[in-house]
């Protein structure tokens, strides 16, 4: 007998075994050496790229703006354009989102992760995946998140359970960690090649603060929720 819609909505629901934890402190060391090496980190700066337009993105839509449009660039840059008020609350918060929207997403993958539905984790990246799909708005960005999305769901539907849940807390290991390196890499782009365009510039003509502070705050919140995410999963 073939495979029913039905049964794969009860696989997306069901709660799978927590692995052993070898897997998962290993998973979060090859996380963050993901992160720290160079190589692996040009490949998986372009996720963390699709996790930061996606935050500036959902933000956007729940703060009542208009979103048309979102590109990913091939040097792991991007931009998200939407429609309303220049200035405000949801502009700023829109503006904010997306230097802090991989570690948010990381310690809400965690808190999915402890309540063991990985099937149901990655499934749920795969539709987010899919409705940012709908925005994209160039050719590299369409392939980076077919790239992405094909990637998630071949683990999710032709591996054994041991290996989605390798793979799920690798994944959200990496988006947790992940969102510190990009803070310190806008700041040193603002001394060496200062531009209005950056978000912390964004906000300093938004709010009246210093580019600097806000940049401060994207590292704040982002190691705060880094070392919530390593509390909650390894203490």
């Amino acid at each position: 007998m073939g495979t029913t819609l039905g049964d794969v909505w009860r696989e997306v629901l069901s709660v799978q075994p927590e692995p052993e934890r070898w897997i998962i402190v290993t998973a979060a060391a090859l996380a963050l050496a993901s992160v720290v090496l160079g190589p692996p980190w040009r490949i998986g700066r372009n996720v963390v790229t699709i996790a930061h337009e996606g935050g500036h993105a959902l933000v956007a839509l729940l703060s009542g703006r208009q979103l048309t449009g979102i590109r990913l660039h091939s040097d792991t840059s991007g931009v998200t354009v939407s429609r309303g008020r220049p200035t405000g609350v949801g502009m700023v918060l829109t503006v904010f989102a997306g230097y802090v929207a991989p570690s948010v997403i990381g310690l809400l993958g965690i808190l999915m992760l402890m309540s063991d539905r990985i099937t149901a984790l990655l499934w749920l990246s795969i539709v987010v995946l899919a409705a940012m799909l709908l925005m994209i708005r160039n050719i590299y960005g369409v392939l980076s998140v077919v790239g992405t999305g094909a990637v998630v769901f071949g683990v999710s539907w032709f591996t054994p359970a041991e290996v989605q849940a390798a793979f799920a807390y690798l994944f959200i290991w990496f988006l947790l960690f992940a969102g510190v390196r990009p803070v310190l890499e806008l700041q040193a782009q603002r001394r060496r090649n200062p531009s209005p365009h950056s978000d912390a510039d964004q906000l300093a003509r938004l709010t009246g603060l210093p580019g600097a502070l806000w940049v401060a705050v994207f590292l704040l919140v982002n190691v705060a929720v880094t070392a919530l995410g390593v509390w909650l999963l390894l203490f």
